[in-house]
C-alpha cells in the first residue's frame, strides 16, 4: 500500500508541475495528502524527477506506442509518463510497474490502454532508448537554442549534465578538511565540500550543530568574491539583496561581515532566520523589496542574486525546461535591471558589488552589466582570476566575469549554471 501511495503522490505533483506549478509546491501539496515515511517519499521524488529528466525520451517512446498520445486525458498520459520512466530508468520491475500503474488509471478502458502500451514499453523500450539522442530529445527547442550560444559540443555536454542527479554540495565556515573526514566527503577546488551519497540532509553529522549548510558549489562563488575584495581587517557593511534562501548570508555572516538581508518574501526570509539560527550567526534581516528600498546609510559591499529564469539549476529544477520559454529572460530583464540601479545607489565610493543570476541566457547576465555599465560610468569591472577559482581558468569569461556551467566539474558531478560580475564605484 505505501508504494501506491508513493506513486498517487508522484502522479499528483508530475501533473501539477506540468500544469505550472513550481516543483517544491507540487511536491508540498501532494506530500500532505499522504502519510509517506522516509524512504516512499524518496521514491515519489526520485520518480517525478526522472520523468522531468527525462520526458522528452519518455514521450518519444509512448508516441511510437500511441498513435495520438497528446488526445490522451492528462492523468493517464501522467500515468504511462511515470510508468515510462519506471520501465526504461529506473529498473522497476515490469509487473511492479505495470500493475501499479493500471490500478491508477481512472476508467477500464484507461486501464487496458496504459496495460498494453506499458507491456509493449517493456518489451520494447530498451531498444527504443538505446537509438535515441537523449541530450536534444530532453531539451526543449527553445532552451537548445540558447545552449547552442557556447557551441554545439558545450551544448551538448550542457544538456548531458541536465540528466544526471546532482551531488550535494556543503558550505562550512570553518574546518573544511575536519568536516569533509567526518562526513566523508571531497573537498572541491573552490573550496565547497561534495558528497556523492548523502540520504538524509538532516541526519548527517554537523546539521543539528550548525556545522555547515546546503549549497551549490557554484552558487557560493558569488559571495567568495565579494569577501576577496573587502577589508579583512574590520567589520565591513554588507547587503544581501534577494537574500533567500540564505546561503549566500550565510556566508557573508560567517566571515565576520555586518550583513543585512533583505528579501521580499517574508515567508521565505523566515527561512533565512531559521536557517541562521542554526547555524549560530548573526544578520540585520529586511522584508522589502531590494528595488525600492531605501537604506539608512549606504553599504561597503551589495550582493545582488537577482531574480532569473534559473536555467543554469536543471539539474535540481528540471521542471524549469518545460515551464520557461524564449521570452522568459526579456520577460526578467526590467526588473534586473531596477535592481541593479538600485544596488548600485546603495554602494559607497569605492565599494563592491557582485551581481549574479543562475541562468545560462547571456540577456540576464553580461548584457545586464554592460547595459549597468552605460547607465552608471561611474561603475567599473573588477576581474575575478583564476586563483580565485580554485586555478579552474575555464569558469572565468574573457571579461574577467564568472560563467559556470553544469558541465565543469563534470568528473565529479558538475555544477549548477553561474553568471556573476564584480564592479567597483569610483570615489
Amino acid at each position: 500500500m505505501a508504494a501506491m501511495d508513493a506513486r498517487g503522490v508522484a502522479l499528483r505533483a508530475l501533473l501539477s508541475t506540468l500544469d505550472g506549478a513550481a516543483l517544491e509546491s507540487a511536491f508540498g501539496e501532494a506530500e500532505g495528502k499522504a502519510a509517506l515515511d522516509a524512504r516512499d517519499r524518496g521514491f515519489a521524488r526520485l520518480l517525478v524527477l526522472t520523468t522531468l529528466r527525462r520526458l522528452g525520451q519518455i514521450d518519444a517512446v509512448i508516441g511510437h506506442c500511441v498513435t495520438r498520445p497528446d488526445d490522451l486525458p492528462l492523468p493517464e498520459r501522467g500515468v504511462l509518463r511515470l510508468g515510462a520512466a519506471q520501465l526504461l530508468f529506473l529498473g522497476t520491475p515490469a509487473h511492479a510497474a505495470v500493475s501499479a500503474s493500471v490500478d491508477a488509471a481512472r476508467s477500464a478502458t484507461h486501464k487496458g490502454l496504459v496495460n498494453a502500451v506499458l507491456r509493449r514499453i517493456s518489451r520494447e523500450g530498451a531498444a527504443l532508448v538505446a537509438a535515441q539522442d537523449a541530450a536534444r530529445l530532453n531539451t526543449p527547442d527553445w532552451l537548445w537554442k540558447q545552449l547552442l550560444a557556447f557551441g554545439p559540443a558545450v551544448a551538448r555536454a550542457i544538456a548531458d549534465a541536465h540528466l544526471q542527479e546532482p551531488p550535494l554540495d556543503l558550505s562550512v565556515a570553518r574546518d573544511a578538511a575536519d568536516w569533509a573526514a567526518r562526513l566523508e566527503a571531497e573537498i572541491l577546488p573552490i573550496g565547497s565540500l561534495r558528497l556523492r551519497r548523502a540520504g538524509i540532509v538532516s541526519d548527517l553529522p554537523g546539521y543539528a550543530d550548525g556545522g555547515w549548510w546546503v549549497q551549490d558549489a557554484a552558487a557560493a562563488l558569488p559571495a567568495r568574491l565579494l569577501l576577496n575584495r573587502l577589508d579583512s581587517t574590520g567589520q565591513a557593511r554588507v547587503a544581501d539583496l534577494c537574500a533567500a534562501p540564505g546561503g549566500k548570508t550565510a556566508q557573508l555572516a560567517a566571515a565576520g561581515t555586518m550583513v543585512t538581508a533583505v528579501d521580499r518574501d517574508s515567508k521565505r526570509l523566515e527561512r533565512v532566520r531559521e536557517n541562521l539560527r542554526r547555524l549560530r550567526l548573526d544578520a540585520t534581516l529586511v522584508a522589502a523589496d531590494a528595488a525600492t528600498w531605501s537604506p539608512p546609510a549606504q553599504f561597503d559591499a551589495v550582493l545582488l542574486d537577482a531574480p532569473c529564469t534559473a536555467t543554469g539549476t536543471l539539474r535540481r529544477n528540471p521542471d524549469i525546461a518545460w515551464h520557461k520559454g524564449a521570452g522568459s529572460a526579456a520577460a526578467l530583464n526590467k526588473a534586473q535591471d531596477l535592481l541593479l540601479d538600485a544596488a548600485a545607489r546603495m554602494l559607497k565610493p569605492g565599494g563592491v558589488m557582485v551581481y549574479c543570476v543562475c541562468s545560462l541566457d547571456r540577456r540576464e547576465g553580461a548584457a545586464r552589466i554592460e547595459a549597468l555599465m552605460h547607465r552608471q560610468p561611474d561603475l567599473r569591472r573588477v576581474p575575478i582570476a583564476a586563483d580565485e577559482v580554485g586555478g579552474l581558468g575555464e569558469l572565468v569569461n574573457p571579461d574577467g566575469d564568472l560563467r559556470t556551467l553544469p558541465c565543469h566539474l563534470g568528473v565529479v558531478g558538475g555544477m549548477d549554471g553561474f553568471y556573476a560580475a564584480r564592479l567597483v564605484r569610483g570615489g
